[in-house]
């Protein structure tokens, strides 16, 4: 029987994502090879970008209608190689998931289209852009297609096009971006020879000595951080906040990890305060400066939070791919000081364009000399500009609320009033169990932005009434518990 390190030098086996992983971090391959079981556990954040990666990915193939597709599920590879060889030898000109094996590398190329000049690959993205890791995926893919016999006259990284603007049915040609790498996946030919002897080379010997850094979080987090990030304490040196916050990577290189280590001498003004707090649990107040921002509020205050949705294929007929859509607000109201708290809220039906209603309904819920208050108010503010684009005959209306409208993120942003409760944070989510530890989200369904932005897509994906139900009121208590937090929080002050 072979032991272990013996099996692991027999392996020299890689895929595309292996490779991409490797380029990486060579520590980052090892694990995922040898050991998967340290992998953190995948967030839903994570699945719903792999989700919408493959719908992307579906949609593009309508650049080239009519392909085969040589799928991956149930499908060994060499059916899926030889099912592959078949198609190209059958004349078959367009091939999606097209699937090759080189020098024990294997590859499955999203598109490859045979055009007048010879085969063309299109790899796709769902980003805005071509990002360096893309031009190592689509040059490891050139390497092991030529190697395996197949021509490669052009490649392209195929990306979502941020300034298509839908109106009708999705316009393919339109939403993607066709971008030819050809000549940086050619010249890249050198250093993908190189790096797959260097891959391999690792893989037998032992676990790489691979310290923490930047690459852990470059493009899109490592699924092995939690493993390779177990040494460090909390809080530490990469708790730091905002502006001016110390390199941690530096500091960890002096043997400097734990936030209390840190000399306050080569900290920010705002991380002194974050610092102070973790010493001495110190608070600060500027109450000079909280007044002056109380001075510039008036009544009837309107306390305005929207919630949005994000998708990479526009919805609905005026909107950029990305753009932020609201869906859902809730508003608090008081018309004088001590008054009886209101309140009015608005979520769309599933499936609907939920634009027109909620502009409709907001205007005229707000009156023309309400002060508006917002957390982090260029958010609402941007919502609100959109919203004016997509329906002018509400413009003035809204410029009016636009201009009453004032941030209450400001005085805990400037430091005016800091808790060391806050962990050097001014999110909403830190300010208020700071300020009032008796108000949290913790017991809440939906807890934050993007669990509001999931909710309503899988909302917009069931027809179970039950579960519909269930989530509108999961939504409705979040974006009303964010209103309600600034209410108590300008009582605190």
């Amino acid at each position: 029987m072979k032991d272990n390190n013996e099996t692991k030098r027999d392996d020299a086996y890689l895929s595309k994502s292996l490779f991409v992983r490797g380029v990486r971090c060579h520590k980052s391959l090892y694990l995922q090879k040898y050991r998967p079981e340290l992998k953190d556990e995948v967030s839903e954040e994570t699945e719903k970008r792999f989700a919408g990666g493959y719908e992307i990915g579906d949609l593009a193939q309508g650049l080239f209608p009519g392909g085969v597709l040589v799928p991956y599920d149930g499908l060994s590879h060499e059916k899926q190689l030889e099912m592959t060889v078949n198609l190209i030898a059958q004349g078959c000109q367009t091939i999606y998931e097209a699937t090759f094996f080189y020098n024990g590398v294997f590859v499955k190329a999203d598109i490859i289209h045979r055009g007048d000049g010879g085969w063309d690959v299109y790899e796709v993205k769902a980003s805005t852009s071509v990002k360096d890791y893309h031009l190592d995926d689509a040059s490891v893919q050139y390497y092991v297609m030529t190697g395996a016999g197949l021509p490669i006259y052009r490649v392209f990284i195929v990306h979502i096009n941020n300034e298509y603007v839908r109106q009708g049915a999705i316009e393919v040609d339109k939403l993607f971006y066709k971008e030819d790498i050809t000549t940086i996946a050619k010249d890249k030919q050198a250093f993908i020879v190189e790096e797959i002897a260097r891959q391999r080379a690792m893989l037998k010997g032992d676990e790489p000595v691979i310290d923490i850094g930047p690459h852990c979080e470059q493009n899109y987090p490592c699924d092995f951080v939690g493993h390779c990030w177990s040494h460090i304490p909390s809080p530490s040196v990469f708790d730091f906040r905002e502006i001016g916050k110390p390199d941690g990577f530096a500091l960890c290189r002096q043997g400097i990890v734990k936030m209390e280590d840190v000399s306050p001498d080569i900290l920010g003004w705002r991380q002194k305060f974050q610092l102070d707090g973790v010493l001495h649990q110190k608070n600060h107040i500027d109450q000079d400066a909280v007044q002056e921002f109380l001075d510039s509020l008036w009544y009837p205050m309107y306390y305005l939070d929207f919630e949005t949705s994000m998708e990479a294929i526009p919805p609905y007929d005026g909107i950029r791919p990305y753009q932020q859509v609201p869906f859902q607000y809730s508003l608090h109201h008081t018309d004088q000081r001590g008054d009886e708290l209101q309140h009015d809220e608005f979520l769309a039906m599933p499936r609907t364009d939920p634009r027109k209603e909620l502009i409709e309904k907001l205007v005229s819920e707000i009156p023309d000399n309400a002060c508006i208050l917002a957390y982090v108010s260029g958010f609402e503010i941007a919502r609100l500009r959109d919203l004016a684009c997509w329906f002018p005959e509400h413009a003035d209306k809204i410029e009016k609320i636009i201009e009453n409208t004032r941030d209450l993120a400001a005085p805990f942003r400037n430091y005016h009033i800091y808790r060391w409760q806050q962990h050097g944070s001014y999110s909403l989510k830190n300010v208020l169990p700071a300020m009032l530890p008796e108000f949290s989200y913790d017991h809440l369904d939906v807890q934050n932005g993007g669990m509001a932005m999931d909710a309503y897509a899988a909302m917009n994906q069931t027809d179970d009434r039950a579960e519909i139900a269930n989530i509108r009121k999961s939504l409705l208590e979040y974006c009303k518990l964010d209103t309600l937090a600034m209410v108590k929080i300008i009582e605190c002050l």
